[in-house]
Formats: structure tokens, C-alpha cells, sequence
């Protein structure tokens, strides 16, 4: 289940994060900075309520997220005055600490499905797929095993719904419940899947084009979260950590047994272009494989179309002529040949 988590404190969301992950899909927003969007899950507030300006926050906040029904607030103490405060405020649910929350929100869930009040069937797709993006990440981070039949269920998923439903279906449904990496991750897999089913791909070729996307971000994982969360364009140092994610994801998959090289090389390649421009091995074109143009295509269109803190998100038609605009760096056929998934899927 989405929980959008508001807090007055930064270092509480780690805590959080490590409760409710993997059960749930936990987008975390300091309040007084861009809420998040959405219009399914649970709202999650804990901040001090005797704070005037915590209060005006949390109803700017809240009037932003006014399509969430669920309002869970975290009362600490459970202090009769500010119970009553979080009902005013609009509580649904309140719990006294952060040790509550697991049964609640398992309370809550079942209650949405009981009523029938859940997201969509395709929304409630794209959570499940974060879900096992959270699980996969979150494996890293505890220097554990990647599963790579996690990523392979979350491609089959993806690939099935896209197939159903269309692309944009799913596109619409990822930037209305996700946000950040794991919506950058979603997205990409589905244009990446879009694009090899426009194609015409066998559904081999269609799997091992999504799972690359599925797991292309996934040296992210071991980036800091101040830079990968930040809320604001990186600085030069910063955006020199994080251009280390390919070939730390090259690095965490590569000894897997089974593990396909075409995937690895997308998973090291996807930041490359044809004229030597890109990272981490400034590849020229005759070392770049069809695989990676393809999958370099779609990560740049997603994340053109994904919102993000410092600036709106393009039109598909703008995306487009970025993409159009990038000869040289991109291979003009199969951008002519992504017309179709960019403007009309």
C-alpha cells in the first residue's frame, strides 16, 4: 500500500522507511517542501502539533492531498488536545507512536479492500511492482542477496498490464501513485516494454529488454539518500556520486549466477551516447549495443515525463523533441521508430 509520510523531523524517516518496508510504499516529504501527489493509499502525519506552523503546513499539505482519504496521524504521547487537533485537521486514524502503525495500516488495507475503496486494478499493479522495487533496494542496503526472480516477476507484471491496458494506462497510473526512484524505475520499464512491443519483439527479446530497465537503476541503491532524495538539482560533486550507479549496478549483479551479459551491459551502458559523450566508459557507437540505444531511448523519455522537485514534467510531445533533438547522441531510426510509444501508445 502507498503511504505518503509527512514529518517536522528529517531523521525520523529512516526509521519509518526500515518499519514499513517492504509491507508498504513509503514516499516520505518534510513538510513545508512540495507535497507529494496522489490519490490512493494513506496519508501519514508526524509532526508536533503545538506548533502553529507545523498546523498551517500540515492544512496546505492536506489541501494539496485533499483526493486521499485516509489521514493516519502520529500523536505522540496521545495527548488529549492533540488528538483533538489531528481529528480537526481532518484525522481519520490516529495511533500514539510509530510502533502502531504496522497493525494500522494492515487495518486500514483491509478495510479499503473489504469496501472496495482500493486504487484501481492496474494502480494497485504499480504498487506491487514498487513494493518489489523497495524489496530489492532494500536488500542491498542490508548486504544481502539480490533475488533476480523479484525482478523478473515485476517485468511479467509489467509486460502483462502493458499488454491489457496499454502504456499509457500505465504511465498515468505510475506518476499518479509514485514518486522518485522507484517511479523513474517504473516508468522506464514500461516505455522500455511499450518500445519493444511497438517493435514487434518475440517475448523473449521483450523480457530481456524490460528486465534490463527493471534493474538498470539499481546501483542507486547504494547511493545516499541526501543526494538521491535531494529536492533540489545536484551540485558538481554530487552529480559525480551519482553517476557512479551504472557501474555499481554493473558491480552488485555481475557474479549472479545465470545472469544474462546483454542485461549487464544495459545495466553499465544506459548513460552511454554515440558520439563517446556519456558515462562510464565514454562507449563509441560500434561498442554500443542495440540493446543499450533502446534502453538509453527510454530512460531519457521517462525521465523528461516523470515529475520532479525542481522543475514540471514535459509534455510526451516535448519528450519527444528532446529525443529528436539529440542526433549524434541517439540513433535517429529507432527514435523515428519510438514515435508511435512517445505520442500515441
Amino acid at each position: 500500500m502507498l503511504v505518503c509520510y509527512l514529518t517536522d523531523e528529517p531523521g525520523k524517516i529512516p526509521a519509518v522507511r526500515a518499519m514499513l518496508e517492504p509491507h508498504h510504499y513509503v514516499v516520505a516529504r518534510l513538510l513545508g517542501d512540495e507535497a507529494a501527489s496522489g490519490t490512493g493509499g494513506v496519508l501519514m502525519v508526524d509532526a508536533d502539533l503545538r506548533e502553529m506552523v507545523r498546523v498551517e503546513q500540515i492544512k496546505q499539505a492536506l489541501g494539496e492531498l485533499h483526493m486521499v482519504t485516509e489521514k493516519l496521524f502520529v500523536v505522540q504521547q496521545h495527548l488529549h488536545h492533540m488528538v483533538a487537533q489531528a481529528f480537526a485537521l481532518g484525522a481519520t486514524s490516529v495511533v500514539r507512536n510509530t510502533h502502531e502503525l504496522g497493525p494500522k495500516l494492515a487495518q486500514i488495507e483491509a478495510r479499503a479492500k473489504a469496501t472496495g475503496n482500493g486504487p484501481s486494478a492496474v494502480a494497485a499493479q504499480t504498487i506491487d511492482c514498487a513494493q518489489a522495487f523497495v524489496s530489492i533496494f532494500s536488500a542491498i542496503k542490508h548486504g544481502k542477496p539480490i533475488n533476480l526472480s523479484e525482478a523478473e516477476g515485476v517485468t511479467s507484471h509489467i509486460v502483462n498490464s502493458i499488454e491489457r491496458n496499454g502504456l499509457s494506462t500505465w504511465l498515468d497510473d505510475v506518476r499518479r501513485y509514485h514518486q522518485g526512484t522507484f517511479q523513474h524505475c517504473l516508468l522506464v520499464t514500461g516505455i522500455a516494454v511499450g518500445f519493444a512491443l511497438e517493435a514487434g519483439f518475440i517475448d523473449i527479446d521483450v523480457k530481456r529488454l524490460g528486465i534490463a530497465a527493471t534493474l538498470h537503476d539499481i546501483g542507486k541503491a547504494r547511493i545516499p539518500l541526501s543526494i538521491l532524495d535531494k529536492p533540489d538539482r545536484l551540485d558538481p560533486d554530487e552529480d559525480e556520486i551519482m553517476k557512479r550507479h551504472p557501474v555499481i549496478g554493473y558491480e552488485l549483479l555481475k557474479d549472479i549466477p545465470g545472469i544474462n551479459p546483454e542485461i549487464l551491459d544495459g545495466v553499465r551502458h544506459h548513460h552511454e551516447y554515440l558520439d563517446g559523450s556519456g558515462y562510464p566508459d565514454h562507449l563509441p557507437a560500434g561498442h554500443i549495443s542495440d540493446l543499450v540505444r533502446l534502453l538509453t531511448i527510454s530512460d531519457i523519455f521517462a525521465a523528461l515525463i516523470e515529475s520532479r522537485p525542481y522543475r514540471e514534467p514535459m509534455s510526451r510531445q516535448d519528450a519527444y523533441k528532446v529525443l529528436c533533438d539529440m542526433d549524434g547522441k541517439l540513433e535517429m531510426p529507432l527514435v523515428k521508430a519510438f514515435r508511435n510509444v512517445a505520442l500515441v501508445a
